[in-house]
């Protein structure tokens, strides 16, 4: 189909194809480096452009966070390009659990959720679990699944039982009917499930897999939602395709018609994620849901690789027979390089190898150094290095010589996050900080924990040995003192775990971590960014175990918990350090990446490793029985093929990546009594078919190494979050928003934020059309239901005299109100506008109609607080002011609408006027605009320097400490 005369693009001919065809089903078939993203940004700018269709008609699915962002960031700037007013935030753009998190929220009456519900990452899921862990025991034949509770760790068996329970929710499959199996442990894991669900209701949570598991049950039990978001999503996009699983698929299918505007995009030969319930049937039968047709555009032109690379790799999947009894699992494509380049004469695939580890170690060590003198190697970060995991013996020592070598090595998902010597100083410090744990930790005279032996010798010696310097002499003198009162604890304390951590940062040892240069490039930032996740960590276990101080009845059983559990499952399990998405690539590092981790992305070097890797069964029986008995589709690939489809899929995806230089690396070894061979022989075809890189074939000076993608990803910055605390204080700005440093010292909003809630469920309904259901018994069971919920969630309550106050403030607005909610046109709107160099965004509490004009609205903010003095209190209006004058340029530049006036409501004003009211002014307005860009520009610099610090802000601080140590140093 042909793109429309006016719409000047780039595209090549089946880009074009692919932008340009946007009635009824469309399947992309995107090789690797064919511009699929370019193709996708340029599909959605022609649907805005010709075909005028709103943000809210548009629903674009993508795999990861990082992949949305840099969708986001590129239809902005080519939508700016073209002067097109849009509002990226009403679009539905993301992945499919933020999308279907958007769903749930704001449909959340029709499901089990309650407000201020909670959200599990995989850690405080499987921890969950390991809290409960005897529930789960007391299930008959539940070692079925889990293993022998005698011999496995209650981590490992927490471990295994969240797979289980999270791959029933991928499949979409009901508990109920497993619990009626003949099977023991399938009946087994049908109890687990269903008392797990049970579990997290009255905990009011949801963890990432039941994110999606409602989504389809809100979907699926409620038809005029589901006949609202037919109508709502004109053209829905999903990207990655084959990855997606089968709750997805499902709604997928629920929210489109059966002949709709669907395009998909992806590559089967891409397909990596069936551990995570990802089927590669989704898009190799794509077209066989549509009884009408379904157009198909495949993408076959690479930009990104030399000819050479794509010819070695089209040759590895063409290499292996992928049909199984008459059925074919491959999409038949060849990869063609581009015709309108000339690369060099060289070859650029080889091989990097030696016979022990030291000599690899310096095999490889010779081939960067000679990238660097011969071949236009101009920064570490073109070089990258894929392994299926960068937590093995091979990776993690290859990385040490590197480092060693002088090559920085950014991998942040190396399992190294308790080897950092930040990390084990800081952990060695809060061991000392209380002398009992020594006798506390070993509860059993044969229990001997592995983690023990690194606290001693890698934590709490060197931490000694530190403190023994003149320099650390005020940190010994304070910590000796503080660890003797913990010891003998008398009487409450006013601090806990984390607090100390805070303490603690003050002196040298740990302030050299925290300078100008923790805000740096990834590599300057990372010792400053681990204590800061470490700061996470130690708020996560305080607010799991309830620790608010610590107190002479427990302090003996929190550190025990600390250091004996919940370190010690960290550490088993792995915690990743800091990871920029917009900066994928860091410069003056080389990156140490998984296979998995590396898709999407390209470098113009890329080393593979894990040569000696071979196909292995990634399913057990169980799986094979719920696969036949229980999951909604049949088997689709042949299960004895599917490791080894696997398998050709994944390097297919490590060797694509490369750009200029592809490079199969690894310590050669020939088969030998309890040795495997390296490489293997599923490797050893590609291995022996690459010259080594001493040959003469291969000439480094006729390299032409490009530099690294830059995305340049916008970051969204909102004036409450972002320009206050940066106004009030940069450098807790830094620590908090910069470094993701966990508040510990934060104020008490519970009271406000119960009114807010309260009100906005008085707005919602009205919104409905269902204002006639609103009395004031229904406002006081939702104030009610949204005190437990909140209450429940952030620990912290209210007496009674508080709770009716904020009722009644409630109660009040809805007795003013009442007679005429007609102008309420939309209630806790989130809004963003897109700007050259960032995204402004708020929240507001409510936009209503004018009366007077046409077009145009009035915005107002609710306040509880007691309404200030006008005079007196002249700093505070002029802040709400300017808030609101944030949300009027975003509303009038993203929607063409007028703002009449702003307004302030005070829900505490019980006789006069609840408003405070201030005209749109144009020229006020561009001032504060103005000072917004400067302060963004200040932080997009990281300039955080403060003339003079805040003594108010300071006494609550959690950095005070830091600062006053900071203060003195410079005095």
């Amino acid at each position: 189909m042909d793109l429309a005369p006016s719409f000047q693009s780039t595209a090549n001919p089946q880009q074009q194809e692919a932008i340009g065809h946007t009635t009824g089903p469309l399947l992309i078939i995107a090789g690797p480096g064919s511009g699929k993203t370019f193709t996708l940004v340029e599909r959605v700018v022609f649907l805005i452009s010709h075909h005028q269709v709103p943000p809210e008609r548009l629903l674009i699915l993508t795999f990861t966070d990082k992949a949305a962002a840099e969708l986001r960031t590129r239809i902005s700037n080519r939508l700016a390009e073209l002067n097109i007013r849009f509002n990226l935030n009403e679009m539905y753009l993301g992945t499919f659990h933020s999308m279907c998190l958007r769903l749930l929220e704001e449909f959340r009456e029709f499901t089990r959720l309650r407000r201020n519900y909670s959200l599990m990452d995989e850690f405080d899921q499987q921890y969950f679990l390991y809290q409960r862990q005897k529930r789960f025991e007391a299930i008959e034949n539940i070692e079925l699944l889990t293993g022998d509770p005698g011999r496995t760790s209650s981590w490992a068996l927490s471990n295994k039982l969240l797979g289980w329970i999270n791959k029933i929710s991928e499949e979409a499959v009901d508990p109920n009917d497993l619990t009626k199996s003949s099977h023991p442990e399938i009946k087994a894991l049908g109890e687990a499930c269903n008392l797990y669900h049970d579990l997290i209701r009255e905990e009011n949570a949801l963890d990432f897999s039941t994110i999606q598991f409602e989504t389809l049950k809100l979907l699926r039990e409620h038809e005029t939602i589901r006949y609202e978001l037919k109508d709502r999503f004109e053209y829905v996009m999903v990207d990655e395709y084959q990855d997606t699983n089968t709750i997805q698929e499902m709604i997928l299918q629920e929210i489109t018609d059966k002949n709709p505007n669907l395009c998909v995009v992806g590559d089967d030969d891409q397909g990596l994620y069936r551990f995570r319930g990802a089927s590669i049937r989704n898009i190799l039968q794509f077209r066989d849901q549509f009884s009408s047709g379904c157009a198909e555009v495949t993408l076959s032109t690479n930009y990104r690789s030399h000819p050479d690379i794509i010819q070695r790799y089209d040759t590895w999947m063409g290499g292996h027979f992928w049909d199984h009894q008459g059925a074919v699992f491959r999409l038949e494509k060849t990869i063609e390089p581009r015709r309108d380049k000339t690369f060099p004469e060289t070859a650029t695939a080889v091989r990097v190898s030696a016979h022990s580890p030291q000599a690899w170690h310096n095999e490889v060590l010779d081939f960067i150094n000679t990238l660097r003198e011969k071949g236009g190697l101009s920064d570490l970060n073109q070089i990258a290095f894929l392994f299926r995991s960068v937590k093995n013996d091979k990776a993690v020592s290859l990385a040490d010589f590197l480092e060693n070598s002088g090559i920085p090595v950014y991998s942040p998902r190396s399992n190294m996050f308790f080897d950092r010597e930040e990390i084990r100083l800081m952990i060695g410090a809060l061991i000392f900080l209380f002398p009992q744990y020594a006798s506390l930790r070993k509860w059993h005279p044969e229990i001997d924990l592995s983690i023990w032996d690194y606290y001693d010798n890698q934590c709490v010696r060197p931490f000694l040995e530190a403190i023994k310097s003149p320099e650390n002499q005020e940190l010994k003198d304070w910590i000796v003192q503080l660890a003797r009162k913990n010891q003998k604890l008398a009487q409450n304390t006013d601090y806990a775990f984390a607090d100390l951590l805070y303490q603690l940062i003050q002196f040298p040892l740990f302030s050299r971590y925290l300078g100008d240069g923790a805000t740096g490039d990834v590599r300057e930032s990372r010792a400053g960014r681990n204590l800061a996740i470490l700061s996470k960590l130690l708020s996560k276990f305080q607010y799991l175990h309830n620790v608010v101080v610590l107190q002479p009845k427990d302090v003996d059983d929190k550190v025990t918990q600390l250091f004996n559990q919940f370190f010690r499952f960290l550490k088993d399990g792995g915690i990743n350090e800091y990871e920029d998405v917009s900066e994928y690539a860091p410069s003056g590092c080389v990156s140490f990446l998984t296979i998995h981790q590396s898709k999407g992305l390209e470098f113009p070097v890329v080393f593979v490793g894990s040569m000696e890797a071979v196909p292995y069964k990634q399913h057990s029986d169980i799986d094979e029985i719920l696969e036949s008995e229980y999951y909604h589709r049949p088997p689709f690939e042949p299960i004895e093929k599917t490791k080894y489809y696997d398998f050709w899929r994944l390097y297919y995806t490590a060797f694509s990546r490369a750009q200029n230089l592809l490079v199969l690396t690894a310590e050669t070894k020939a088969p030998g009594r309890g040795q495997r061979r390296v490489p293997s022989t599923y490797l050893e075809g590609m291995w022996n078919a690459l010259p080594d890189w001493k040959e003469p074939v291969f000439k480094p000076e006729l390299l032409e190494l490009e530099p690294v993608k830059t995305v340049n990803l916008k970051r969204e910055y909102s004036f409450t979050s972002d320009i206050i605390l940066f106004e009030n204080c940069a450098e807790q700005y830094r620590f908090f928003r910069q470094l993701e440093f966990a508040p510990i010292r934060t104020s008490p909003i519970l009271f406000g934020t119960l009114v807010h809630q309260t009100i906005e469920d008085i707005h919602k309904t009205v919104l409905r059309g269902e204002e006639n259901i609103i009395d004031e018994d229904r406002i006081r069971t939702w104030f009610e239901i949204n005190y437990a919920a909140l209450s429940k969630k952030e620990r912290v309550y209210l007496s009674e005299y508080p709770r009716i106050a904020a009722l009644e403030q409630v109660l009040r607005y809805y007795r003013r109100e009442s007679h005429d909610w007609s102008r309420l046109k939309e209630a806790e709107v989130d809004v963003s506008l897109v700007k050259d160099e960032y995204i402004l965004a708020g929240t507001i509490d409510l936009i209503r109609d004018e009366n007077a004009a046409p077009n145009t609205v009035e915005i107002v903010d609710f306040k509880s607080e007691k309404k200030p003095d006008l005079f007196d209190e002249r700093e505070k209006i002029d802040r709400y002011k300017r808030q609101l004058e944030v949300y009027s340029h975003i509303v009038q530049e993203r929607t063409g609408l007028n703002v009449s006036r702003m307004h302030l409501y005070y829900t505490s004003e019980e006789s006069g006027s609840p408003y405070i009211t201030f005209p749109n002014d144009e020229a006020s307005i561009g001032k504060t605009i103005e000072s917004f860009d400067g302060v963004v520009s200040r932080i997009e610099n990281r300039d955080f320097a403060i003339a003079e610090r805040p003594k108010k802000l300071c006494r609550n601080c959690d950095v005070r400490f830091y600062c006053d140590a900071k203060e003195k140093k410079g005095q």
